[in-house]
């Protein structure tokens, strides 16, 4: 396909994007649904749910954490028990208020209507999120020091009412992972708290190839009720910044306000310190715009639904079998091949259509490798293998036994492609920044990318100018977060809009 036509239409330079919104359609990965604001996750798409919810869900339990299962409807009364809280997603809350239908007939039209009745004696939200029927449940679990520290996890949906809905990244409904665990000491729950952050970091790096620089919000910025929060925070094509995932330490504020407490090593009573942490469906949008093309999708291999698919090639009805059978024992000699600890995820694409029609789809529905194979492959014992990461055109044939024996180096290396590019993106697009006037030029620029500033602003400070440019404190970059090498040297000591020295950094950015 020429440079001047792409499956993809608009590109992402002509409209980003309307070009995300037609990346999902062509790779079917998900649909808007009849209930506002709210999507249908189909197959394709959920299946990379389903990997990246698999492959976090090993990391949790390897660092001692348990699922459990907490109800989708929360007590108004537990809201209201963490005032910050409940403020910070008041506006958000979707709220249950009768338990019963009745059949009304329409004198005027003689139709049926259904109309709520049956009043609550309290209402009901829909969680927005599970720290006040989790930390109820806590109280009712923790009596002393020995049943600390509690650690919990929950795969579950929320609602969150949003105005401006956008596939994946920003729905009324959506899927996650919330944490929550209950701590005898700040420390020990301020470690859980930077060990879930670092491992969000990890995984957005070596499972979904995207690099993210990891940070504290400012306090402008926190989780409602959090006294810290760590966010890692990721570049996409257009500049913006997806925050990707987030890590609370929350005090003692919920185990105060719900009396989470427990009688110490001392015989004293003491309430816990607790945290909370999660990422969503948002980290398919993340990929979707960090990676992919104007020919559609580009999935990193590790959440690649089907990480190689096999098209066989059969012009004569004489020789269909043999290729077929050909095509069928290669995807099970691959089975039995391993990345990552899994085995690779193989499909033979036998359906009655063209080569080209099956080719594009695979192409837009981002497969890492696909391999074709026809009757004059076999009598060379050759393949034809294109890989996701390089151009559309572009193919190498390579003897059968020599992909076997290097697949999962090609799938590394494709891994290895899109976190360089991903890298590159990201890195070139991060500017210092020590003067005001050139601080207010940068935002008047076209996707201007992210600035990285010393910083000693007041709050008020800090929403005034997040106002006047539509941006964000990102993050404060913690120690050893990645960055551009010369990056934090590049920055002088003084704050840009106060003149005052500081050790404070801070990235700038427009965000989804």
């Amino acid at each position: 396909m020429s440079a001047e036509k792409t499956a993809i239409t608009p590109t992402r330079a002509q409209d980003f994007p309307e070009w995300y919104q037609q990346v999902i359609k062509a790779a079917d990965l998900a649909e808007n649904s009849e209930t506002r604001g709210c999507m249908v996750i189909k197959p394709w798409g959920y299946g990379i749910w389903e990997l990246i919810q698999q492959q976090l869900d090993r990391r949790f339990k390897a660092t001692g954490h348990q699922n459990a299962y907490f109800p989708l409807l929360i007590p108004l009364a537990y809201l209201e028990k963490e005032a910050e809280h409940a403020e910070g997603f008041a506006t958000e809350c979707a709220v249950v208020t009768h338990h019963r239908l009745e059949s009304v007939k329409d004198p005027l039209t003689g139709k049926t209507k259904l109309i709520p009745s049956g009043e609550l004696a309290e209402p009901y939200v829909i969680r927005p999120t599970s720290e006040t029927i989790i930390g109820a449940a806590f109280a009712r679990w923790i009596e002393s020091y020995r049943d600390l520290p509690l650690l919990i996890n929950q795969w579950a949906n929320v609602m969150r009412w949003e105005m401006r809905p956008r596939l994946f990244l920003r729905t009324a409904e959506f899927l996650w992972q919330e944490g929550h665990t209950a701590h005898e000491t700040h420390d020990e729950a301020i470690i859980e708290t930077r060990l879930i952050h670092r491992l969000y970091e990890e995984f957005l790096r070596d499972h979904l190839a995207i690099p993210v620089v990891a940070g504290e919000k400012t306090e402008n910025e926190r989780f409602p009720g959090a006294n810290m929060t760590l966010t890692v925070e990721a570049m996409v094509q257009d500049n913006k910044a997806i925050q990707a995932g987030t890590s609370h330490y929350l005090g003692q504020n919920f185990s105060k306000a719900q009396n989470i407490a427990f009688a110490g090593r001392d015989g004293q009573v003491a309430h816990v310190h607790t945290t909370s942490w999660g990422v969503s469906t948002r980290l398919i949008g993340t990929l979707i715009m960090a990676h992919s093309d104007d020919d559609g999708l580009i999935l990193p291999p590790r959440v690649a639904t089907q990480q190689i698919v096999i098209l066989p090639i059969t012009p004569k009805e004489d020789s269909k079998q043999a290729v077929l059978d050909a095509c069928q024992a290669l995807a099970e000699t691959l089975r039995h091949q391993m990345y990552c600890g899994d085995p690779l995820r193989v499909l033979v694409d036998t359906r009655d259509l063209s080569g080209g029609v099956k080719k594009w789809e695979w192409i837009k529905k981002g497969v890492p490798i696909r391999i074709e194979i026809g009757p004059r492959d076999l009598e060379t014992s050759k393949i034809c293998v294109q890989r996701r990461d390089q151009a559309v055109a572009a193919k190498e044939f390579v003897i059968q036994e020599d992909f076997i024996r290097r697949a999962h180096e090609q799938l590394d290396e494709i891994h290895q492609t899109l976190l360089a590019r991903a890298t590159s993106l990201r890195d070139s697009n991060i500017t210092s920044c020590t003067d005001l006037a050139a601080f207010h030029a940068h935002w008047a620029q076209d996707n201007p990318g992210w600035l990285y500033t010393p910083w000693a602003g007041s709050r008020a400070q800090e929403e005034e100018l997040s106002k006047q440019h539509k941006i964000t404190i990102r993050c404060l970059p913690v120690p050893g977060a990645s960055l551009p090498q010369d990056l934090a040297q590049a920055a002088s000591g003084k704050c840009f809009l106060t003149g005052q020295e500081t050790t404070t950094r801070a990235i700038w950015g427009r965000s989804y």
